[in-house]
Parts: structure tokens; sequence; C-alpha cells
């Protein structure tokens, strides 16, 4: 079994690494999902003869890949959105995760009835949950309304919380500790309360550092740390390290314009994006290479394995569909929110229910699990617990994960208006261009004639092109623009190279053009993707 420490273990993350690589490759060439491509290679690698077993722990994937990825999540939605569907986000991130709790919870427990009731709900937490990566990665990925994109982002960044504390109460009442309502009650104000607070104070801190440093690599550094110590600081004290590290990331994704410099910003945004996609791939590989190792562990005749697998998903499936019908209409009846909100048709609910994937918190928790003793024998088939909890992340993640864009396109559901969205964005701009002009105007006598028209040809520009994006014009003047730009760039770079490479410029000139008309194009690739 192939642990990941030591050189060995070095050795295995880049070889894993490498993995995620080549399939996110070949999984955006033919139009795969890279997730689910990622899983089932992750399944296939697991039964290669020779393959070594790979082991996850639980303690790896809660504390050193949740945090940050929570944290990036957090950093990238948008708060006035959240807030606006902060009803269903809600319900969905609390109600539905203890309602599907309770009902895996009890049809466990009918269905192995030599099993404690506690230990029960405790797996019906485990699997309660859908994925923090894997809903709003394939969401985006087939371009699902906006709001749907919110209220499925909102949910996974907020229920991992609601399902650990239940972990926690279920499996400590399992161990024979108190856990009355009293008891209960205290641990969850504790959990929520404590992560409010301590991702409060660690926005507060983080936000003053950012503001008080100028280099790109220290506020990196910064970036990085703090969903670490956030998590770290919120565990300790027994508060949700879940809670915390999401107030905390919405805090300053929501304040980030206002606390860093530009090359900051553009030098953390790429950053994350490359440990983003690195440690989602890796999860979601690593989650595919469980098989092995939970099908070796599997003591349960295969009879009542089949069964009870078949009950277990079943429930999870349909309590969601359960759950969401009702939670989208009823609250409706209230004439102040069906006002405010009226009533999507039956088709949006439909797809919220068939984007419930689970994923790696669900496999790290059940990995979690206790194995209380009864007079020296175990008290419960945890094997086959760890099973039921790899079998809905399969039939979820990979099942409902390849099928939902044909659900979404068989729903029908109308996508975002995109003229709207860049009518608004045209309006906006010029409104910005009106304002930088008249700044510019103010200060226009502090500089050449030449060069304050140059830069009132700038915003003009900027204006004009947000408002093109209206026409039919096959090729606007931005594009050609673009195009144009992208041509003279190459050539500009080939004469410094060759300049280089005669000697008759140093290497450190190089750099710095090669820098300054890196940046310009990347600024073109931006405006192109807009």
């Amino acid at each position: 079994m192939a642990r990941l420490v030591g050189v060995n273990g070095l050795l295995w993350v880049v070889g894993l690494t490498a993995i995620v690589a080549a399939v996110s490759a070949v999984a955006r060439r033919y139009g795969v999902l890279a997730p689910i491509a990622l899983v089932v290679v992750g399944l296939v690698l697991s039964v290669v003869p020779g393959f070594p077993a790979i082991h996850l722990e639980p303690e790896f994937v809660l504390v050193g890949v949740l945090p940050p990825l929570l944290y990036v999540a957090a950093l990238e939605t948008s708060v006035p959105a959240f807030r606006v569907n902060l009803r269903p986000i809600l319900l969905l991130a609390i109600g539905l995760v203890i309602f599907t709790t309770v009902a895996v919870g009890l049809v466990v427990y009918a269905v192995v009835p030599d099993a404690p009731l506690a230990l029960c709900l405790a797996l019906g937490a485990v699997v309660a949950p859908p994925d923090a990566i894997a809903a709003t990665a394939v969401a985006r990925r087939i371009g699902m309304p906006r709001r749907i994109v919110t209220i499925l982002e909102g949910e996974s960044l907020l229920n991992d919380a609601t399902a650990l504390v239940l972990f926690r109460v279920t499996t400590a009442a399992a161990l024979g500790h108190a856990a009355g309502l009293l008891g209960i009650s205290r641990d969850v104000l504790v959990a929520a309360g404590g992560g409010i607070l301590f991702g409060a104070v660690g926005a507060l801190v983080a936000a003053y550092l950012h503001r008080r440093t100028k280099d790109p690599l220290l506020d990196n550094t910064i970036s990085l740390l703090t969903p670490f110590c956030v998590a770290g600081l919120a565990e300790h004290f027994e508060a949700s390290s879940v809670v915390a590290v999401v107030v905390t990331g919405l805090y300053l994704g929501h304040r980030l314009p206002t606390l860093m410099s530009a090359a900051s910003r553009l030098q953390m945004g790429a950053f994350w994006r490359m440990v983003k996609f690195l440690l989602e791939g890796l999860v979601f590989l690593l989650v595919g290479l469980q098989l092995k190792e939970v099908v070796r562990a599997l003591d349960t005749p295969l009879d009542r394995v089949v069964w009870v697998t078949f009950a277990v998903v079943a429930t999870v499936v349909l309590t969601r569909f359960a759950w969401m019908y009702p939670a989208t209409y009823l609250a409706r009846l209230v004439p102040r929110v069906r006002q405010r909100d009226p009533a999507p048709s039956w088709r949006v609910p439909a797809l919220l229910s068939w984007a419930g994937m689970r994923g790696v918190v669900t496999l790290a928790t059940a990995l979690a699990l206790p194995l209380p003793l009864v007079g020296g024998a175990p008290a419960y088939p945890r094997d086959l617990f760890v099973w039921l909890a790899f079998a809905v992340i399969m039939v979820t993640l990979v099942g409902q994960g390849m099928t939902l864009p044909a659900v979404a396109r068989a729903l029908r559901i109308p996508p975002d208006d995109r003229t709207q969205d860049v009518l608004a964005e045209a309006t906006v701009q010029q409104a910005a261009s009106r304002a930088a002009l008249a700044k510019l105007e103010e200060q226009a006598h502090t500089a050449p004639d030449h060069v304050v028209d140059r830069l009132r040809g700038l915003a003009e520009q900027r204006s004009n092109t947000a408002w093109e994006r209206l026409g039919t014009t096959r090729e606007t003047p931005s594009v050609a623009y673009v195009r144009l730009r992208r041509i003279m760039l190459e050539a500009e770079r080939d004469v410094f190279r060759k300049a280089r490479d005669d000697g008759r410029i140093p290497e450190e000139v190089l750099v710095r053009a090669q820098r300054e008309l890196d940046l310009e194009e990347s600024m073109l690739e931006r405006s192109e993707e807009a």
C-alpha cells in the first residue's frame, strides 16, 4: 500500500499530478468533464495488476485539501448574489442535510438492524452533503443559468459544516459520550457561532496584512496561509473550520479590489487557479483510486451488500427530490416572498435535484467512522458503511455527473440572456469611461497634450469595445485589433530574442521586454474571452 509520505510519497505525488494533467488535457480535447474522467481513470488504475493501493487519510482531505478549496471558492463567490439567494441556500445547506441524514440513518437502521442508531445517523451525515467541488465544476462547465450555479455554490460552501457537526454529534453518542438536547445545542452553537467569529477575525487580520503589503509575493504567501490558519484556529477551539474559512473567503473576495495592488491581484488569481486545478484533480483521482482498498476491506455477504447499497443510494437520490419541491414552492405561499421572488418552473428544482453529486469529503468522513467494540467484537459492520459511502459517491458523481448535461438539455431551462449581460456591461463601462475622462480633464494641465490625447483615445476605445459586442459583425474592430496586435507582438519578441542571441543586449533586457509583451498579450486574451 502506498502512503504519500517520504521520498517515495513525493514521487507518487509527482506521478499522480502528471496523471491529472494528462487526463485533464485529454478531457478538454474531447469535451469530457474532467472530474468525471479523473474518477473513472482512478477506478481503472485501482484494478490494474501491480498498481499499489493508495491510502487516503481523512486528515489529508479535511485539513490539507478542503480549507484551500473552500477558500478559493468563497473568494470567487459573489456576495450580493449569495445574499439574494440566502433562503434557498440555507434550505439546502442546512435543511436538506438534516433531512437526508435522518432519512438515510433510519433506512440503514432498518436494513442493518445490528448497527446502533447513532452510527446509522453518522453514515447519514457522511453521505448527506453534495461535494463542494463537483457541483460547481460540472455546473459551470455545462453553462447552467447563473442563479442555479449560485445556489449550488452556496449550498456546497455551507453544507459540509452542517454535515460535519452532525457527524461529530452522532459519533460522540455512539462512543458513549453525553449527547442530550442541551449538549447538541451547545455543540451546534459553538460550531456555527465560533466559526463565524473566527472567520471574521481571520478576515480582518488578513485584510489588514494585505493592505500593508505591497509585494505581490508576500500577498500570495498571506493568501495561501490564510485558509490553513483560520481552519486550524477554529478547530483548536472546536468551532466549524468550514464556516470560518467560508466567512473569511467571502469577506476578502468582496473587498479584494481595495485590499491589493493590481499586480498582487493578477498574480494571486493565477496562483489560485493553478492550486485549484491541481488539488481538484488530485482529489477526484484519489477518490477513484480508493476502490481497491474499499473492496478489499469489505467483509459482508454479497447479497446483503447489494440490497443495502440499493436502499441507501436510492434514499440519497430520492430525498433530494422530496425536499427540493416543497422547499421551492411552499415558501412562496408567503405573499412577500412570492412578490419578491416568483416561483420558477418545475424544471429548475428538477435540475437542482439531479445535481447532488457527492465527493471526497464524503469518503474522508466515512474513513473517519469510529469502530466501538461491544464484548470485544465490532459494534457494527464498518467495512459495509465505508463501502456504502463509496457507492454513493460513484453513483452520484459518475452517474449523475455524466448525465447532468443531458438532463439540463432535456429540461430546456433558458440560459442567461447574453445580450442583457453585454448591455449592462456596456452601460457601466460607458459610465466608468466618463468618470475616467473627468479625472483626466482635472489633471490634463500636468501632462503634454499628446499624452492626454492618447489617454482620451484609450478611454473611448474601452467604451466602444463594450458596445461592439452587441453588434452582429463577424469581426468587430476590437477583434481585428486583437488579431493584428498579436502578430505585431510576436514580431517584436523575435527581434528581442535574436538581439539576445547575437549578444547585442543582455539577458536582463530580454526578460524585461518579454514581461511587458506578455502582460499586454494577457490583456488581449482577457478582452477576447470577455
